[in-house]
């Protein structure tokens, strides 16, 4: 009896706890979905929501050249926000991101809330020749943001299919996920604050060269976190911490410039948008901080090997 048992025991099936990745795509920031896997809805919705983004960027080119420098400024900054929004809602769709799509949301809800704005401005004579454009950003915007939340509010499945059923690491690979996002939302964040700085009368000729020379200084500092989050390598997190700091040093000293400047101006609009765009930077920042503490953590305990080792790439 004991034998038979025996036999039994190790005839039953051992739990298969090796994450369902293989059919998943390698990138830089983790594994996606290929296409062939979404539904036929979801296609149609990706599609639709890409051509929309991209005449949105066409349109936002086009009235670069014939706008205010303070419109323009606003409508550089949109561009800017429009064309992360195509990263967001494919890395969104694709890896079943949730925090990118909510972004999108807030982003695509800020270009219909300027649309309104912009046409409610407008002289009777002038509506009736952008009543057609505008109609069409309302309902695609309207369609975006519907499907959008739709996602958001669906299962998602990346998490075990990268991890596998250790819940442990699905925590890691979700904070893992956060902290790309986050580094995105920094980036996005650096940029427009750029454009901000520059188009401000308040700022010197020298801060606006610091200003334009942190487009590069922004995007070095994504490629260094990147590399050191998916090498795991703890020197390069303490490089790349260090170089926030000088960065939120300086903002808090330009925070300070344009606050002693207030009301000098005609417009406050630029100086609110920077003081406003500030705070969130620093509350970018904050999280973002949190996040890469608990990935530098849980650095060895076997994430890069579940999410890239058996694809022979990324190592390569």
């Amino acid at each position: 009896m004991e034998g038979d048992d025996d036999s039994g025991t190790a005839a039953s099936p051992l739990p298969n706890l090796t994450p369902r990745h293989r059919q998943l795509i390698p990138t830089p920031c983790g594994p996606i979905k290929p296409c062939s896997e979404l539904s036929f809805p979801v296609k149609i919705y990706f599609c639709v929501t890409i051509l929309s983004l991209l005449s949105v960027i066409g349109l936002t080119i086009e009235t670069l050249v014939r706008q205010t420098e303070e419109d323009f400024t606003i409508s550089l900054i949109q561009l800017v926000g429009v064309v992360f929004c195509v990263y967001y809602v494919t890395r969104g769709i694709l890896q079943e991101n949730r925090q990118e799509l909510i972004v999108f949301v807030l982003s695509i809800l800020l270009v219909m809330f300027r649309s309104i704005v912009n046409f409610t401005v407008l002289s009777a004579e002038q509506k009736p020749k952008i009543l057609a454009r505008f109609v069409l950003i309302l309902l695609v915007g309207s369609f975006d943001v519907i499907c959008a939340i739709i996602l958001i509010q669906s299962q998602s499945m990346m998490a075990f299919r990268v991890g596998g059923a250790l819940e442990s690491l699905q925590s890691q690979y979700f904070m893992l996920n956060l902290c790309f996002s986050m580094l995105t939302f920094d980036l996005q964040a650096q940029l427009c604050l750029s454009v901000l700085l520059i188009s401000l009368h308040e700022i010197s000729l020298l801060h606006n060269i610091i200003s334009a020379t942190g487009v590069l200084w922004a995007c070095l500092k994504v490629t260094i976190s990147i590399i050191a989050i998916l090498k795991e390598l703890k020197p390069l997190v303490w490089i790349f911490l260090s170089q926030n700091v000088p960065e939120v040093a300086y903002l808090i000293y330009l925070l300070y410039t344009v606050i002693k400047e207030w009301g000098k101006g005609n417009s406050y609009t630029l100086e609110a948008a920077f003081i406003t765009g500030a705070c969130i930077s620093v509350a970018i920042k904050s999280v973002l901080f949190w996040t890469l503490i608990h990935v530098y953590r849980s650095f060895g305990q076997g994430l890069r090997e579940r999410m890239f080792s058996s694809y022979g790439r990324i190592d390569s």
